[in-house]
């Protein structure tokens, strides 16, 4: 299916023997001083190899955690230099020296940039030890695009936001979307124009508030919306269940019932769990049982969808064309709540004639855990982009990178 949405792709010409301002997402987990998970580094590397093949002075600007706009060395993207030399020396043969700039504006920018040699990568210190980053100011986004001829992103997870870093160099800059930004985009466009049906739609996650924006705007467009983990609970309560000591968004109950009716109204078919699997502690489990959704006990607290329901997913799953999975089923990083998560993983997988998305953190963890995740048709890099994208909502990051 032809892409829908197109992005201006960067050519040899565009780049070659030019500074480029790549924006990249190496928002990751450290762990002592050392990166955890390198899995969006990864995911950027193939941006980064082209531009070196194509000649051109790749410069990476990218956040990490929220030091709160001031310095923190708990938030330094130092660690991540050191990997991402090891993962391009994977790829190129002639392995390219990572060089780390210690600020992302400024004089230590221009000193990486005049020791620069051909065939090596920069990599700037985190964005967000400056407050105007998220401010998206337009005095230091100009500072941050001065030294730079081009600009490239390619941090799908941050399209949702408009920075300086993603949104405010593009003004300064001519602008191109990276290969991870052309694959995100592709990937998810296909649930966005005319999916091929069904059209099912997995959500779970602690918070309905996160999937609320979503599940308004999925109604008449997929045929299925399978609800899990903790966000069922808030649902369950706008039905008029108990739900005991389970996790509930009370402010959001009202508009739980109103999102009831407007699916009732809809070809849209909200499908919750026939059954819930509980416990009297999740952290210290006594008493693990499975409960039917509207008889859970005063002293329970709900930690994953039950037997029934995972069975009656699964089949859904199987029937279906495409699927977008975001949110897991229950609290799977702990053995005797991961049977939900699991199973709707299997079930993805198991699906080979669908075209299936896996987007949001937990839920990549967990086909990934699974083993699932080279079954999976694209599995997203960004979470709440993600979300958005698929809702409909306005992308203030892919909009300089737009073919006009």
């Amino acid at each position: 299916m032809e892409n829908p949405i197109q992005l201006k792709r960067f050519l040899r010409d565009d780049v070659a023997d030019k500074r480029v301002l790549v924006c990249v997402d190496f928002n990751v987990p450290l762990a002592d001083g050392e990166v955890a998970d390198d899995t969006r580094i990864h995911e950027s590397l193939p941006t980064v190899v082209r531009l070196l093949e194509y000649g051109a002075c790749p410069v990476l600007a990218s956040h990490l955690g929220r030091p709160e706009g001031k310095v923190d060395s708990h938030y330094s993207l130092a660690p991540v230099a050191g990997r991402l030399q090891r993962l391009l020396g994977e790829l190129v043969v002639e392995v390219p020296r990572v060089r780390f700039a210690s600020d992302c504006i400024g004089q230590p920018v221009k000193e990486a940039l005049g020791e620069w040699s051909p065939g090596e990568v920069v990599l700037l210190e985190n964005t967000r030890f400056h407050p105007e980053e998220e401010a998206n100011d337009e005095s230091f986004a100009r500072e941050m695009a001065e030294p730079f001829e081009v600009f490239v992103s390619d941090a799908f997870g941050m399209v949702h936001r408009a920075h300086a870093s993603n949104v405010g160099v593009s003004r300064f800059l001519p602008g191109y979307a990276g290969l991870l930004m052309e694959r995100e985009v592709a990937a998810l466009s296909r649930l966005l124009h005319s999916p091929e049906r069904p059209f099912c739609v997995v959500l779970g996650g602690k918070k309905l508030s996160d999937k609320l924006p979503l599940l308004l705007s999925l109604r008449n467009r997929a045929d299925l919306v399978l609800v899990g983990g903790a966000m069922v609970f808030t649902l369950a309560r706008a039905h008029g269940f108990s739900v005991g000591k389970s996790l509930v968004e009370e402010h959001l109950v009202g508009e739980c019932r109103e999102l009831a009716d407007v699916y009732r109204r809809s070809s849209s078919a909200l499908v919750m769990p026939a059954d819930v699997v509980v416990t009297d502690d999740p952290d210290d489990p006594g008493m693990v049982s499975n409960r039917r959704l509207s008889e859970i006990g005063d002293e329970e607290m709900g930690v994953d969808i039950g037997e029934e329901t995972r069975r009656s997913f699964a089949e859904h799953l199987a029937a279906a064309h495409t699927v977008f999975w975001n949110g897991p089923m229950g609290i799977f990083e702990q053995e005797p709540f991961r049977l939900g998560t699991e199973a709707v993983a299997a079930a993805i997988a198991a699906n080979s004639r669908a075209f299936t998305v896996v987007g949001g953190g937990e839920s990549v963890e967990a086909v990934r855990q699974f083993g699932f995740a080279d079954r999976i048709s694209h599995v997203s890099t960004g979470g709440g982009a993600s979300l958005a994208m698929v809702a409909g909502e306005e992308l203030p990051g892919l909009e300089p990178l737009l073919e006009e």
